[in-house]
């Protein structure tokens, strides 16, 4: 299932590149739950639109609840490289969260955010950084000096209010309450995300 679309454009990838990569996440997955690392994929098996970078996320959810969720804003392996680490990354060692469980696994549900290329856009107060914002759609890095924080797309959707929102994501990059860096950057992007249950992936798509 496509959950949000890409600037102005279609996904680019095909129904058996989603198949392919959903079937990567799993493999993932499954690595940890037999106590194995996180596998490495040869790029050059992976069918053509999985071999460019690009950032992504990969979410772990148990019956509706927040299992793990680990990514990368910026791509820098392929994505087929990048999904089945992120997958176990998420699975078993978010720290915020306990590992999965073989028993848990059937009850699973993947979800993989495909991002855009990150776009500058102006951030010397709170007010011009939410004027250049597409509210509900928008993902958003900032940093300022060494701190840095996103909220995916997603986060729409729990903060809707638009200041909420930035004040929030100002809190988790460690900026004091009130206070607006001068030296804060700012990008947006957006996310292409598909879910899919466990019980739902073909596996031999990872072959």
């Amino acid at each position: 299932m496509v959950l949000t679309g890409w600037w102005g454009m279609e996904p680019s990838l095909s129904p058996e590149d989603i198949d392919a990569l959903f079937a990567l996440a799993d493999l993932g997955v499954r690595a940890g739950l037999t106590g194995q690392p996180a596998p490495q994929v040869d790029p050059h098996t992976l069918p053509p639109a999985l071999r460019a970078p690009r950032g992504a996320f990969v979410t772990i959810e148990v019956d509706g609840e927040l299992n793990g969720c680990i990514g990368a804003i910026v791509g820098v392996e392929p994505l087929g490289v990048a999904v089945p680490q992120l997958a176990w990354k998420a699975a078993f060692a978010d720290p915020r969260l306990p590992a999965l469980t073989p028993v848990e696994y059937p009850s699973a549900e993947i979800k993989i955010s495909v991002l855009s290329p990150l776009e500058p856009v102006p951030a010397g107060t709170e007010a011009e950084l939410l004027s250049n914002l597409e509210v509900g759609t928008d993902g958003v890095l900032i940093r300022g000096g060494p701190a840095n924080a996103t909220f995916l797309p997603a986060m729409w959707g729990k903060l809707p209010e638009p200041l909420t929102f930035l004040r929030h994501l100002a809190a988790k990059a460690g900026f004091r309450p009130g206070h607006w860096p001068s030296d804060v950057e700012a990008w947006r992007y957006r996310s292409t995300d598909y879910r899919r249950k466990t019980v739902d992936i073909d596996r031999r798509s990872a072959a």
